[in-house]
């Protein structure tokens, strides 16, 4: 369960938890690497080998999967060697380099330092749909709207800017292009059709008329009682792999400090009769940093991809659909909405006024005809947030006082086939932080987004253990490049226009953000 009763569990919210430090005050764990060790065991396989050594270290490895043979064999024996010139020897690559966070040993290829313009490298050949999605009526962006292939589990999201962009493989050509938005019409076209071009896609608001006595006779607390009886039958017993694009980022006042993103696989345990838990190993990475040395202050999320698992609130129930927490929340349907071919119940809630915790406040739609949860919006209230302010910082800053304005999350899911799948989840928080004996604070915005890009439920195994990205560590110390032309044929999101112009400020060049590149 992602909360207990009665009381948030805040010091485990990974969603929202922080590290602030004095970036001068870093304190590094590279000493493993220049140990010696002697090792005996004889030839093995690479992926045995890892294994010999964490067991023996109490390290764990995390790396991209094609980088390193798990079954080439290898000679396991060394003695008085250290770490790092062992590591060299059993995945014999000098190009790789090795980095300590926490208890992990990060193994990620070197980036040779060169002038040539990104342009001039050789692009893969890859087929794309772009586009902008509005409301036809107002005209505005519709962020967080649903693209995707109609017969495969490959789509995206749209960003704050209601942009999107999805690359699209030969064998997808002849699939039609689904684009969907909760209270609006879905629009469908042929992938022929959008293919190569920056679509403008105007979407049409449905209004449902409903009589509100229809509304009034319904009790929101059954509703939610038969979607959690409807988990099973919803999202399945089976697990799958996601593939999804991960981001984060980090900006004092207007300036953007860290920035980091990743393509990722998920092996996504059943939602029910399984104790097995949700694994993660990272394609590609990368990331880029802004904070200088003059910098007393440097704010650092921690654990944001354990999060994205967490905040899956059907597999996790949420806090405000917990049969134990109910009674402390007050439900109102305020509206049905269409959903695709269906609709949706908006049901609001909110802590009763005789609860003082700091819960939370916000909408969840759920399906009128299967009762699937499809939609959570939620922040934690901010009449009572000022009563957690110490459960998010982890290492404060030695003189500075630091806590949460405002904590919010989205989370929804998509239908493909018969079975809903989590789609998209997103946390937007801010906190200020202000030095002892000084006047003004200094705010900090932070987001985390993750995008599932694909879904594949055949021959679905768990991870080998050195596959595991370290997920509850401070995610963007566990990248040390950039590369301005990375993502290849994999889909990613759009940075939003304040975000990009962030990154532009920084001089970064961004072929796939660039011109004409721009999709």
């Amino acid at each position: 369960m992602l909360f207990s009763r009665g009381h948030i569990r805040w010091k485990f919210l990974a969603f929202a938890l922080l590290v602030l430090l004095s970036e001068q005050k870093v304190i590094t764990q590279e000493s493993i690497l220049d140990s010696l060790y002697t090792f005996t065991e004889g030839t093995t396989r690479t992926a045995d080998a890892l294994n010999i050594i964490s067991k023996r270290t109490g390290y764990s490895f995390t790396y991209d999967s094609r980088l390193i043979d798990p079954v080439r064999k290898t000679e396991m024996n060394f003695r008085d060697m250290t770490l790092r010139k062992i590591l060299g020897n059993i995945l014999g690559n000098d190009s790789l380099n090795y980095t300590v966070i926490d208890k992990y040993i990060i193994i990620s290829r070197q980036i040779a330092t060169s002038h040539t313009a990104p342009d001039t490298i050789k692009r893969i050949e890859v087929l794309y749909i772009t586009g902008l999605v509005t409301d036809e009526e107002s005209g505005e962006p519709l962020q967080f709207a649903t693209v995707s292939l109609k017969n495969r589990g490959k789509g995206t999201i749209t960003n704050g800017n209601g942009q999107f962009g999805l690359k699209i493989n030969p064998e997808s050509i002849n699939d039609t292009l689904s684009i969907s938005f909760l209270g609006f019409y879905q629009k469908e076209l042929p992938v022929r059709q959008a293919l190569d071009r920056n679509l403008k896609i105007e979407m049409k608001r449905e209004f449902i008329s409903i009589p509100g006595i229809i509304i009034r006779n319904q009790i929101p607390q059954d509703i939610i009682q038969k979607s959690l009886a409807s988990i099973s039958r919803n999202y399945g017993n089976t697990p799958a792999y996601l593939t999804g694009f991960y981001r984060e980022g980090i900006l004092r006042r207007s300036r953007l400090q860290t920035y980091s993103e990743a393509v990722i696989r998920i092996f996504k345990s059943p939602y029910t009769g399984s104790l097995l838990s949700d694994q993660i190993k990272v394609f590609k990475s990368r990331k880029i940093e802004n904070v200088k040395r003059s910098d007393t202050l440097a704010v650092r999320l921690k654990a944001g991809l354990s999060t994205c698992l967490e905040l899956d609130g059907v597999k996790n129930i949420f806090d405000f659909i917990d049969r134990s927490n109910m009674s402390q929340y007050s439900y109102r349907i305020t509206d049905i909405v269409s959903y695709d071919d269906d609709a949706a119940y908006e049901i609001e809630f909110v802590q009763k006024e005789d609860v003082e915790d700091a819960l939370f406040t916000g909408t969840i739609h759920i399906n009128t005809s299967d009762f699937a949860i499809l939609q959570a919006e939620f922040e934690i209230n901010p009449k009572y947030i000022s009563k957690i302010r110490d459960s998010f910082v982890s290492g404060p800053a030695h003189g500075f006082s630091t806590w949460p304005v405002s904590v919010k999350y989205f989370v929804n899911y998509r239908k493909i086939n018969d079975r809903y799948f989590l789609n998209h989840v997103r946390g937007d928080l801010v906190f200020a932080s202000r030095k002892k004996q000084q006047l003004f604070n200094t705010q900090f915005n932070i987001f985390f987004e993750l995008a599932i890009t694909g879904i594949d439920l055949e021959n679905v195994t768990r991870f080998e253990r050195e596959e595991l990205a370290p997920v509850h560590s401070v995610f963007s110390r566990t990248i040390t490049n950039y590369d301005p032309v990375f993502w290849g044929d994999q889909d990613f999101l759009r940075p939003e226009d304040n975000l990009l112009q962030a990154l532009k400020n920084m001089k970064v060049r961004l072929q796939e953000f660039s011109g004409e590149d721009s999709r």
